[in-house]
Protein backbone atom coordinates (compact mmCIF):
# COMPACT_ATOMS: atom_id res chain seq x y z
CA UNK A 1 0.00 0.00 0.00
CA UNK A 2 2.88 2.46 0.71
CA UNK A 3 4.58 2.27 -2.48
CA UNK A 4 0.93 3.90 -4.34
CA UNK A 5 1.11 7.67 -4.05
CA UNK A 6 -2.00 9.87 -4.14
CA UNK A 7 -2.29 12.60 -6.43
CA UNK A 8 -4.90 14.84 -4.79
CA UNK A 9 -6.81 15.35 -1.73
CA UNK A 10 -10.84 15.30 -2.79
CA UNK A 11 -12.52 18.53 -1.50
CA UNK A 12 -14.76 16.58 0.44
CA UNK A 13 -12.05 14.68 2.03
CA UNK A 14 -12.04 14.51 6.21
CA UNK A 15 -8.49 13.53 6.04
CA UNK A 16 -5.68 16.10 4.17
CA UNK A 17 -2.60 14.22 2.98
CA UNK A 18 0.04 17.22 3.89
CA UNK A 19 1.41 18.41 0.83
CA UNK A 20 -0.85 17.86 -1.93
CA UNK A 21 -3.42 20.32 -3.88
CA UNK A 22 -7.10 20.07 -3.64
CA UNK A 23 -9.50 18.94 -6.66
CA UNK A 24 -13.15 20.04 -6.93
CA UNK A 25 -14.96 16.30 -6.53
CA UNK A 26 -18.89 18.18 -6.59
CA UNK A 27 -19.32 15.25 -9.70
CA UNK A 28 -18.19 12.52 -7.89
CA UNK A 29 -21.28 10.91 -5.23
CA UNK A 30 -18.73 10.54 -2.88
CA UNK A 31 -21.55 9.67 0.07
CA UNK A 32 -22.78 6.85 -1.45
CA UNK A 33 -20.21 4.01 -2.60
CA UNK A 34 -23.06 2.41 -4.82
CA UNK A 35 -23.28 5.93 -7.17
CA UNK A 36 -19.54 6.04 -7.28
CA UNK A 37 -19.23 2.65 -8.20
CA UNK A 38 -22.10 2.89 -10.97
CA UNK A 39 -19.70 5.95 -12.73
CA UNK A 40 -17.48 3.65 -13.97
CA UNK A 41 -19.15 0.94 -14.62
CA UNK A 42 -19.76 0.52 -18.34
CA UNK A 43 -20.29 -2.09 -20.76
CA UNK A 44 -17.15 -1.56 -23.10
CA UNK A 45 -14.87 -1.48 -20.39
CA UNK A 46 -12.75 1.21 -20.28
CA UNK A 47 -13.37 2.91 -17.20
CA UNK A 48 -13.96 0.81 -13.71
CA UNK A 49 -15.85 1.00 -10.34
CA UNK A 50 -16.43 -1.18 -7.56
CA UNK A 51 -17.79 -0.58 -3.77
CA UNK A 52 -17.21 -3.04 -1.13
CA UNK A 53 -18.29 -2.98 2.62
CA UNK A 54 -15.47 -2.53 5.35
CA UNK A 55 -15.67 -5.14 8.11
CA UNK A 56 -13.59 -3.61 10.71
CA UNK A 57 -17.14 -1.70 11.86
CA UNK A 58 -20.63 -1.44 11.18
CA UNK A 59 -21.59 0.93 8.41
CA UNK A 60 -17.82 1.11 7.02
CA UNK A 61 -17.16 0.86 2.71
CA UNK A 62 -14.79 1.49 0.59
CA UNK A 63 -14.77 2.82 -3.25
CA UNK A 64 -13.47 3.82 -6.72
CA UNK A 65 -14.21 5.14 -9.71
CA UNK A 66 -12.49 6.35 -13.01
CA UNK A 67 -12.97 10.18 -13.25
CA UNK A 68 -15.58 10.17 -15.96
CA UNK A 69 -13.95 13.68 -17.57
CA UNK A 70 -10.45 12.22 -17.43
CA UNK A 71 -9.96 8.77 -17.31
CA UNK A 72 -6.64 8.75 -16.79
CA UNK A 73 -7.37 9.45 -13.43
CA UNK A 74 -9.43 7.81 -10.66
CA UNK A 75 -11.44 8.68 -7.21
CA UNK A 76 -10.47 6.70 -3.95
CA UNK A 77 -13.35 7.08 -1.23
CA UNK A 78 -13.26 4.69 2.32
CA UNK A 79 -15.92 5.65 4.68
CA UNK A 80 -15.99 5.03 8.36
CA UNK A 81 -18.66 5.64 10.49
CA UNK A 82 -16.29 6.93 13.47
CA UNK A 83 -13.70 8.78 11.45
CA UNK A 84 -14.60 9.58 8.63
CA UNK A 85 -13.99 9.76 5.09
CA UNK A 86 -10.86 10.02 2.85
CA UNK A 87 -11.27 11.06 -0.80
CA UNK A 88 -8.03 10.92 -2.94
CA UNK A 89 -7.76 11.56 -6.72
CA UNK A 90 -4.90 8.59 -8.03
CA UNK A 91 -3.65 7.34 -11.50
CA UNK A 92 -6.64 5.38 -12.89
CA UNK A 93 -4.09 2.11 -13.10
CA UNK A 94 -3.65 2.80 -9.25
CA UNK A 95 -7.36 2.86 -8.04
CA UNK A 96 -7.89 -1.26 -7.81
CA UNK A 97 -4.45 -1.44 -6.07
CA UNK A 98 -5.16 1.61 -3.49
CA UNK A 99 -9.00 -0.60 -2.87
CA UNK A 100 -7.72 -4.13 -2.55
CA UNK A 101 -4.57 -2.61 -0.28
CA UNK A 102 -6.56 -0.13 1.85
CA UNK A 103 -9.13 -3.27 3.09
CA UNK A 104 -7.78 -3.80 6.42
CA UNK A 105 -7.72 -1.50 9.73
CA UNK A 106 -5.56 1.10 8.11
CA UNK A 107 -7.77 3.81 7.59
CA UNK A 108 -4.48 6.54 6.85
CA UNK A 109 -1.54 6.37 5.58
CA UNK A 110 1.46 8.65 6.02
CA UNK A 111 4.84 9.61 5.83
CA UNK A 112 5.91 6.86 3.87
CA UNK A 113 3.96 3.99 4.73
CA UNK A 114 2.96 4.58 8.37
CA UNK A 115 -0.40 3.46 9.38
CA UNK A 116 -3.17 4.76 11.60
CA UNK A 117 -6.19 2.79 12.73
CA UNK A 118 -8.32 5.57 14.65
CA UNK A 119 -6.46 4.88 17.94
CA UNK A 120 -2.67 4.01 17.13
CA UNK A 121 -0.33 4.79 14.12
CA UNK A 122 2.00 2.04 12.93
CA UNK A 123 4.98 1.32 11.46
CA UNK A 124 5.21 0.08 7.32
CA UNK A 125 3.82 -3.45 7.17
CA UNK A 126 7.24 -5.46 6.50
CA UNK A 127 7.84 -8.24 8.57
CA UNK A 128 5.09 -11.10 7.76
CA UNK A 129 3.88 -13.43 10.23
CA UNK A 130 2.73 -16.89 8.47
CA UNK A 131 1.56 -17.86 11.41
CA UNK A 132 -1.37 -15.71 11.99
CA UNK A 133 -1.01 -15.27 7.73
CA UNK A 134 -0.49 -11.45 7.71
CA UNK A 135 2.29 -8.76 8.60
CA UNK A 136 3.25 -8.18 12.06
CA UNK A 137 1.73 -4.76 12.99
CA UNK A 138 4.23 -2.64 14.77
CA UNK A 139 2.65 0.13 16.49
CA UNK A 140 4.90 3.55 16.69
CA UNK A 141 5.89 4.63 20.93
CA UNK A 142 4.51 8.09 21.93
CA UNK A 143 3.39 8.93 18.86
CA UNK A 144 1.51 12.15 18.42
CA UNK A 145 -1.66 12.73 16.35
CA UNK A 146 -1.91 16.11 14.44
CA UNK A 147 -5.15 17.70 13.40
CA UNK A 148 -6.32 20.15 10.79
CA UNK A 149 -6.99 22.64 13.81
CA UNK A 150 -3.39 22.03 15.01
CA UNK A 151 -1.81 23.43 11.62
CA UNK A 152 -4.54 26.71 11.01
CA UNK A 153 -2.81 29.12 12.69
CA UNK A 154 -3.14 32.94 11.52
CA UNK A 155 -0.28 32.21 9.21
CA UNK A 156 -2.81 30.29 7.28
CA UNK A 157 -4.98 32.03 4.55
CA UNK A 158 -7.83 30.79 2.82
CA UNK A 159 -6.72 33.66 -0.18
CA UNK A 160 -3.27 31.93 -0.60
CA UNK A 161 -4.97 28.57 -1.57
CA UNK A 162 -6.17 27.16 -4.38
CA UNK A 163 -9.16 24.15 -5.70
CA UNK A 164 -8.27 22.81 -8.58
CA UNK A 165 -10.62 21.30 -11.59
CA UNK A 166 -9.99 18.09 -12.53
CA UNK A 167 -10.26 18.84 -16.37
CA UNK A 168 -6.71 20.80 -16.51
CA UNK A 169 -5.37 18.62 -13.16
CA UNK A 170 -1.24 18.45 -13.89
CA UNK A 171 -0.35 15.09 -12.29
CA UNK A 172 3.51 15.99 -12.80
CA UNK A 173 3.05 19.14 -11.17
CA UNK A 174 5.56 20.12 -8.56
CA UNK A 175 3.49 20.35 -5.02
CA UNK A 176 2.07 23.64 -3.79
CA UNK A 177 3.80 26.15 -2.09
CA UNK A 178 2.07 27.45 1.24
CA UNK A 179 0.15 24.25 1.78
CA UNK A 180 -1.29 25.58 5.07
CA UNK A 181 -2.94 28.52 2.88
CA UNK A 182 -5.03 25.21 0.78
CA UNK A 183 -5.30 23.68 3.81
CA UNK A 184 -7.25 26.80 4.76
CA UNK A 185 -8.92 27.02 1.81
CA UNK A 186 -10.26 23.39 2.48
CA UNK A 187 -11.23 24.03 5.73
CA UNK A 188 -13.33 27.40 4.76
CA UNK A 189 -15.08 24.88 1.99
CA UNK A 190 -16.32 22.48 4.30
CA UNK A 191 -20.03 21.33 4.31
CA UNK A 192 -22.27 22.00 7.49
CA UNK A 193 -22.66 19.21 9.85
CA UNK A 194 -18.93 18.26 8.55
CA UNK A 195 -17.07 16.70 11.30
CA UNK A 196 -14.91 18.98 13.56
CA UNK A 197 -11.24 20.46 12.38
CA UNK A 198 -9.96 18.80 15.97
CA UNK A 199 -10.93 14.87 13.88
CA UNK A 200 -9.65 15.50 11.06
CA UNK A 201 -5.86 14.31 11.05
CA UNK A 202 -3.68 15.37 8.47
CA UNK A 203 -0.26 13.84 9.75
CA UNK A 204 1.54 12.32 13.00
CA UNK A 205 5.09 13.31 14.67
CA UNK A 206 7.05 10.85 16.39
CA UNK A 207 10.79 10.36 18.11
CA UNK A 208 11.70 7.84 15.63
CA UNK A 209 11.10 10.48 12.90
CA UNK A 210 13.48 13.04 14.20
CA UNK A 211 16.54 13.93 12.37
CA UNK A 212 18.87 11.88 14.48
CA UNK A 213 16.76 8.90 14.24
CA UNK A 214 16.95 9.10 9.81
CA UNK A 215 18.87 7.16 7.69
CA UNK A 216 20.26 7.48 4.76
CA UNK A 217 21.30 4.55 2.22
CA UNK A 218 24.88 3.77 3.40
CA UNK A 219 23.47 3.65 6.61
CA UNK A 220 20.34 1.38 5.64
CA UNK A 221 22.71 -0.77 3.28
CA UNK A 222 24.75 -1.19 6.68
CA UNK A 223 21.93 -2.00 8.92
CA UNK A 224 20.35 -4.67 5.95
CA UNK A 225 23.59 -6.41 5.62
CA UNK A 226 24.45 -5.53 2.33
CA UNK A 227 26.87 -2.60 0.19
CA UNK A 228 25.23 0.42 -0.33
CA UNK A 229 25.81 0.28 -4.24
CA UNK A 230 23.40 -3.13 -3.79
CA UNK A 231 20.89 -1.04 -2.12
CA UNK A 232 20.81 1.59 -4.70
CA UNK A 233 20.33 -1.28 -7.57
CA UNK A 234 17.55 -2.77 -5.42
CA UNK A 235 16.19 0.55 -5.36
CA UNK A 236 16.32 1.36 -9.02
CA UNK A 237 14.90 -1.58 -9.85
CA UNK A 238 12.40 -1.42 -7.50
CA UNK A 239 13.13 -5.73 -6.29
CA UNK A 240 13.94 -6.77 -2.58
CA UNK A 241 11.05 -5.03 -0.80
CA UNK A 242 13.16 -2.24 -0.42
CA UNK A 243 10.24 0.71 1.78
CA UNK A 244 9.05 3.92 0.58
CA UNK A 245 11.75 6.99 2.41
CA UNK A 246 10.10 8.93 5.17
CA UNK A 247 11.48 12.07 3.52
CA UNK A 248 13.79 13.15 0.58
CA UNK A 249 16.25 15.55 2.52
CA UNK A 250 18.52 17.73 0.08
CA UNK A 251 17.38 15.31 -2.58
CA UNK A 252 18.57 12.00 -1.20
CA UNK A 253 16.04 9.89 0.57
CA UNK A 254 16.09 9.03 4.40
CA UNK A 255 14.32 6.01 6.41
CA UNK A 256 13.50 6.10 10.33
CA UNK A 257 16.18 3.58 11.47
CA UNK A 258 13.63 1.39 13.29
CA UNK A 259 11.68 0.98 9.40
CA UNK A 260 15.14 -0.16 7.97
CA UNK A 261 15.63 -2.66 10.76
CA UNK A 262 12.23 -4.09 10.03
CA UNK A 263 13.36 -3.93 6.85
CA UNK A 264 16.96 -5.83 7.54
CA UNK A 265 14.94 -8.12 9.96
CA UNK A 266 12.53 -9.56 7.33
CA UNK A 267 15.22 -10.01 4.61
CA UNK A 268 16.72 -12.47 7.64
CA UNK A 269 13.69 -14.22 7.61
CA UNK A 270 13.12 -14.71 4.14
CA UNK A 271 13.16 -18.31 2.56
CA UNK A 272 16.71 -17.35 0.73
CA UNK A 273 18.20 -16.10 3.95
CA UNK A 274 17.17 -19.08 5.94
CA UNK A 275 18.10 -21.90 3.38
CA UNK A 276 21.50 -19.98 3.16
CA UNK A 277 22.10 -21.10 6.80
CA UNK A 278 22.19 -24.84 5.77
CA UNK A 279 24.39 -25.15 2.78
CA UNK A 280 25.97 -27.72 2.33
CA UNK A 281 29.61 -26.15 2.22
CA UNK A 282 30.33 -26.86 -1.82
CA UNK A 283 30.69 -24.62 -4.24
CA UNK A 284 27.27 -25.19 -5.68
CA UNK A 285 25.94 -24.05 -2.65
CA UNK A 286 23.29 -27.21 -1.97
CA UNK A 287 21.78 -27.90 1.25
CA UNK A 288 23.02 -30.02 3.58
CA UNK A 289 20.78 -32.82 2.58
CA UNK A 290 21.55 -32.14 -1.17
CA UNK A 291 25.40 -31.73 -0.45
CA UNK A 292 24.91 -35.09 1.50
CA UNK A 293 23.29 -36.93 -1.34
CA UNK A 294 25.80 -35.71 -3.73
CA UNK A 295 28.90 -37.12 -2.15
CA UNK A 296 27.18 -40.40 -1.04
CA UNK A 297 26.33 -40.93 -5.20
CA UNK A 298 29.94 -39.17 -5.85
CA UNK A 299 31.75 -42.32 -3.65
CA UNK A 300 29.12 -44.77 -5.65
CA UNK A 301 29.83 -43.73 -9.17
CA UNK A 302 33.38 -43.22 -8.75
CA UNK A 303 33.24 -47.01 -7.62
CA UNK A 304 31.47 -48.12 -10.64
CA UNK A 305 33.10 -46.28 -12.90
CA UNK A 306 37.19 -46.28 -11.78
CA UNK A 307 37.87 -49.07 -9.30
CA UNK A 308 36.12 -51.89 -11.16
CA UNK A 309 38.50 -52.96 -13.84
CA UNK A 310 36.06 -54.35 -15.69
CA UNK A 311 34.20 -50.70 -16.05
CA UNK A 312 37.56 -48.82 -15.96
CA UNK A 313 37.95 -50.12 -19.57
CA UNK A 314 35.42 -48.46 -20.98
CA UNK A 315 37.04 -45.22 -20.81
CA UNK A 316 39.21 -45.84 -23.77
CA UNK A 317 37.96 -44.85 -26.70
CA UNK A 318 37.44 -48.81 -28.42
CA UNK A 319 35.18 -49.69 -25.73
CA UNK A 320 33.28 -45.99 -25.54
CA UNK A 321 30.54 -47.08 -28.01
CA UNK A 322 26.79 -46.28 -27.22
CA UNK A 323 25.81 -49.65 -26.52
CA UNK A 324 28.81 -49.25 -23.17
CA UNK A 325 27.72 -46.00 -22.74
CA UNK A 326 24.34 -46.84 -22.25
CA UNK A 327 25.12 -50.00 -19.65
CA UNK A 328 27.16 -47.81 -17.66
CA UNK A 329 23.88 -44.78 -17.37
CA UNK A 330 21.59 -47.64 -16.63
CA UNK A 331 23.85 -49.09 -14.18
CA UNK A 332 24.28 -45.34 -12.35
CA UNK A 333 20.72 -45.05 -12.57
CA UNK A 334 19.82 -48.22 -10.61
CA UNK A 335 22.00 -47.02 -8.23
CA UNK A 336 19.74 -43.94 -7.56
CA UNK A 337 16.56 -45.79 -7.59
CA UNK A 338 18.29 -48.00 -5.34
CA UNK A 339 19.12 -45.64 -3.07
CA UNK A 340 16.18 -43.92 -2.34
CA UNK A 341 15.90 -45.48 1.10
CA UNK A 342 18.72 -43.27 2.07
CA UNK A 343 17.14 -39.80 0.53
CA UNK A 344 14.53 -40.33 2.67
CA UNK A 345 12.99 -43.25 4.99
CA UNK A 346 9.99 -44.64 3.80
CA UNK A 347 8.43 -45.45 7.10
CA UNK A 348 9.58 -42.38 8.38
CA UNK A 349 7.54 -40.64 5.54
CA UNK A 350 4.47 -43.10 6.01
CA UNK A 351 3.94 -41.85 9.78
CA UNK A 352 4.20 -37.96 8.08
CA UNK A 353 1.62 -39.05 5.72
CA UNK A 354 -0.73 -41.33 8.36
CA UNK A 355 -1.07 -38.13 10.72
CA UNK A 356 -2.07 -35.92 7.87
CA UNK A 357 -4.84 -37.94 6.48
CA UNK A 358 -5.88 -38.14 9.93
CA UNK A 359 -6.02 -34.61 10.16
CA UNK A 360 -8.08 -34.15 7.27
CA UNK A 361 -10.34 -36.72 8.55
CA UNK A 362 -10.29 -35.04 11.32
CA UNK A 363 -11.55 -31.96 9.39
CA UNK A 364 -14.04 -33.42 7.42
CA UNK A 365 -15.85 -34.47 10.78
CA UNK A 366 -15.85 -31.00 12.05
CA UNK A 367 -17.40 -30.03 8.94
CA UNK A 368 -20.11 -32.46 8.89
CA UNK A 369 -20.85 -31.58 12.44
CA UNK A 370 -20.89 -27.55 11.73
CA UNK A 371 -23.07 -28.26 8.65
CA UNK A 372 -25.28 -30.87 10.25
CA UNK A 373 -24.48 -33.54 8.21
CA UNK A 374 -25.63 -37.45 9.71
CA UNK A 375 -24.70 -39.66 6.23
CA UNK A 376 -24.12 -42.70 7.91
CA UNK A 377 -21.44 -44.04 5.21
CA UNK A 378 -19.39 -40.49 5.13
CA UNK A 379 -16.59 -39.34 2.86
CA UNK A 380 -13.91 -36.87 3.76
CA UNK A 381 -11.81 -35.35 1.06
CA UNK A 382 -7.85 -35.26 1.55
CA UNK A 383 -5.99 -32.32 0.24
CA UNK A 384 -4.30 -33.06 -3.48
CA UNK A 385 -0.40 -32.54 -2.12
CA UNK A 386 -1.23 -35.19 1.17
CA UNK A 387 -2.98 -37.45 -1.58
CA UNK A 388 0.37 -37.01 -3.97
CA UNK A 389 2.34 -38.12 -1.36
CA UNK A 390 0.27 -40.71 -0.50
CA UNK A 391 0.59 -41.39 -4.03
CA UNK A 392 4.70 -41.01 -3.99
CA UNK A 393 4.82 -43.52 -1.16
CA UNK A 394 3.06 -46.49 -3.02
CA UNK A 395 4.53 -46.00 -6.07
CA UNK A 396 8.54 -45.80 -4.56
CA UNK A 397 7.52 -47.62 -1.23
CA UNK A 398 4.56 -49.98 -1.61
CA UNK A 399 4.96 -51.94 1.31
CA UNK A 400 5.33 -48.54 4.09
CA UNK A 401 2.45 -47.94 2.19
CA UNK A 402 0.49 -50.87 3.09
CA UNK A 403 1.39 -50.42 6.50
CA UNK A 404 0.67 -46.80 6.54
CA UNK A 405 -2.78 -47.10 4.89
CA UNK A 406 -3.69 -50.03 7.59
CA UNK A 407 -2.95 -47.68 10.33
CA UNK A 408 -4.68 -45.01 9.02
CA UNK A 409 -8.22 -46.84 8.61
CA UNK A 410 -7.41 -48.76 12.16
CA UNK A 411 -6.74 -45.25 13.69
CA UNK A 412 -9.91 -43.81 11.72
CA UNK A 413 -12.00 -46.65 13.11
CA UNK A 414 -10.60 -46.67 17.13
CA UNK A 415 -9.69 -42.85 17.79
CA UNK A 416 -12.28 -41.34 14.97
CA UNK A 417 -15.23 -43.53 15.06
CA UNK A 418 -14.87 -43.50 11.45
CA UNK A 419 -16.02 -46.67 9.64
CA UNK A 420 -13.44 -48.34 7.53
CA UNK A 421 -15.13 -48.75 4.37
CA UNK A 422 -15.60 -44.60 4.39
CA UNK A 423 -11.51 -44.44 4.97
CA UNK A 424 -11.39 -47.01 2.11
CA UNK A 425 -13.58 -45.02 -0.09
CA UNK A 426 -11.81 -41.56 0.80
CA UNK A 427 -8.19 -43.01 0.01
CA UNK A 428 -9.42 -44.67 -3.60
CA UNK A 429 -11.54 -41.64 -4.56
CA UNK A 430 -8.22 -39.08 -3.72
CA UNK A 431 -5.99 -41.84 -5.13
CA UNK A 432 -8.15 -41.68 -8.13
CA UNK A 433 -8.08 -38.17 -8.48
CA UNK A 434 -4.22 -36.83 -7.68
CA UNK A 435 -2.47 -39.95 -7.82
CA UNK A 436 -0.50 -41.15 -10.90
CA UNK A 437 -1.18 -45.13 -10.71
CA UNK A 438 -2.97 -46.38 -13.84
CA UNK A 439 -6.48 -47.10 -13.14
CA UNK A 440 -5.73 -51.03 -13.21
CA UNK A 441 -2.76 -51.11 -11.09
CA UNK A 442 -4.38 -48.42 -8.40
CA UNK A 443 -7.11 -51.29 -7.98
CA UNK A 444 -5.12 -54.17 -7.76
CA UNK A 445 -2.67 -52.55 -5.34
CA UNK A 446 -5.98 -51.39 -3.06
CA UNK A 447 -7.91 -54.53 -3.24
CA UNK A 448 -5.02 -56.35 -1.64
CA UNK A 449 -4.16 -53.72 0.55
CA UNK A 450 -6.98 -52.66 2.31
CA UNK A 451 -8.50 -54.35 5.00
CA UNK A 452 -11.53 -56.61 4.64
CA UNK A 453 -14.87 -54.94 5.62
CA UNK A 454 -16.44 -56.02 9.23
CA UNK A 455 -19.22 -58.14 8.73
CA UNK A 456 -21.82 -58.55 11.61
Amino acid sequence: MHRLHPLANGLRTDHPVPGLPFVDDAHIPVHDPAATEAIGRHEEGSTWGRWDKDRTADGAWLAFTTDPIRNDLAWVVRYHPEHGRSVLLVRDEDASPWHSNWWGPQLLFRTGGYWWDGTTWYRPDQVWDPASEEYDHRPVKAAITITADHLLDDNAHPGGGRLLKVANFDPDAPAPDSWNDHLALWASRRPKGAGPLSACVVKFAAPELTGDQLVGVPEMAEIGGIAASTLRAYISRRESDVPQPQATVNGRNVWARPVAEDWAEQRRRSPEAAAATLTGGDEDALTIGASSIRQRFTRTFYSILWERPDRRKRWTLRHRTETAVREVADELAFNVAAGIDEIIDPYDLAATIRHAILDEFTTGQKLDRDLAIGDPTPFYGITTPVARMLDWLIRHHPEAAQHAIGEIIGDGERRLGIPRDASAHSLRTALALDGKLEREQLHAYLDRVLPPARTG
